[in-house]
């Protein structure tokens, strides 16, 4: 028979697991210049420190006469019609078969890309289960965040490093468990039992039928903790003690901004990001010089804006590696059709051919049973 006591303690709700517990500040010691490092949270980016020597200012790079490329044939632009009609289930493809065009207008439209590379580097108190380490805390003086050598990614690869400060390291009592390596199981509140799932409690099953599963005692062992009560610390796996040490992340991040000259063939710009075009000019240098002397002003304009904009930004908080600008030329192509008396048109457009209809003429509904 279940015992009232056992009863009132079987039915309490189990408790939410603990979250992880921020190490107090104790626990780590003062390491200079690493003094605004903060458990968990790190400090924020560093700034990178002056260059030894002035870098060489940028210089202008020359940018070619001819800015157009040859619009698609008829053949072209009828075939692409054809296969994107046929690969739309509700579309009837005879306004694409049969189809008379009547006008292809080609739109020269440019789209400006500058990319620039970034290392950043960010400093945190960290700890990890203590595997038998030597700690080197205090052994010797600990290098600089910017003074620690690492192997970045190739240029405009965004990728991430976590490297531990040499001489940052010592091992401490777990704070979580208390040195303990166990903490009570949330699931059953440290009793090592539930309550029995098939009898809710009760010992019974079915009206009087014995309960089978928990031998009439109404609970059974926790699943969690098979019946201990507790369970294997997460912070520290066990271990009982952490090594405490500081954490460099180093993140490399390619910065990309576009600029799209407005055209007026009709087609959104919103498009175009799914597309490549012909590229016109690529100039990569440490720091860029804008570009001046494109047909456009609007391009050469918004050159000189982004430029200064990401050189004065990306250097506050991190270290600029290299800059790039690409212009590419992305053919549109805006064909007008007859079809049943009406006059319609679509676009084709970027190198691969993509196709945009703002309005079909023959289209159906379709179901799928």
């Amino acid at each position: 028979m279940l015992n009232p006591h056992e009863g009132q303690a079987l039915y309490a709700p189990p408790v939410p697991a603990p979250g992880p517990m921020v190490p107090p500040a104790s626990m780590f010691g003062n390491v200079p210049g690493y003094e605004d490092t903060l458990a968990g949270g790190g400090g924020g980016y560093l700034p990178p420190p002056m260059p030894l020597h002035p870098n060489h200012d940028p210089e202008p790079a020359s940018v070619p006469q001819d800015w157009n490329i040859p619009s698609i044939t008829e053949d072209v632009a009828r075939e692409r019609f054809i296969m994107y009609a046929s690969g739309k289930c509700c579309y009837n493809n005879a306004p694409a078969k049969d189809g008379v065009i009547t006008n292809m207008q080609a739109f020269n439209t440019y789209r400006y890309r500058l990319e620039t590379f970034t290392e950043s580097r960010s400093t945190e108190w960290a700890t990890k289960p203590y595997e038998g380490e030597p700690a080197d805390f205090y052994t010797q003086t600990a290098p600089r965040p910017w003074e620690i050598p690492v192997t970045g990614p190739s240029l405009f690869q965004n990728h991430e490093e976590n490297i531990k400060v040499p001489y940052t390291s010592s091992n401490k009592p777990c704070h979580t468990c208390s040195a303990s390596g166990k903490m009570p199981c949330h699931e059953c509140n440290g009793s090592g039992m539930i309550v029995c799932w098939v009898c809710n409690g009760s010992g019974r099953e079915g009206g009087d039928s014995p309960c089978n599963q928990c031998n009439q005692r109404g609970r059974e062992n926790c699943s969690k903790c098979h019946g201990n009560g507790t369970k294997e610390c997460e912070t520290c796996k066990g271990k009982q003690q952490l090594l405490t040490y500081i954490n460099l992340k180093v993140e490399w991040k390619n910065n990309v901004e576009d600029y799209v000259v407005e055209q007026n063939s009709g087609l959104e710009v919103d498009n175009l990001s799914d597309v490549t075009g012909k590229t016109l000019f690529k100039n990569a240098q440490y720091m860029l010089y804008p570009v001046y002397g494109f047909p456009d002003p609007s391009l050469s304009q918004a050159s000189d804006r982004l430029v200064r904009e990401h050189q004065a930004k990306y250097s506050q908080n991190s270290r600029i590696l290299q800059q790039q600008q690409t212009i590419e030329l992305i053919p549109i192509t805006k064909v007008t059709y007859k079809w049943k008396g009406g006059i319609h048109v679509y676009y084709i457009y970027g190198n691969e051919h993509q196709v945009k209809v703002p309005d079909y003429p023959a289209t159906c509904c379709c179901s799928i049973m």
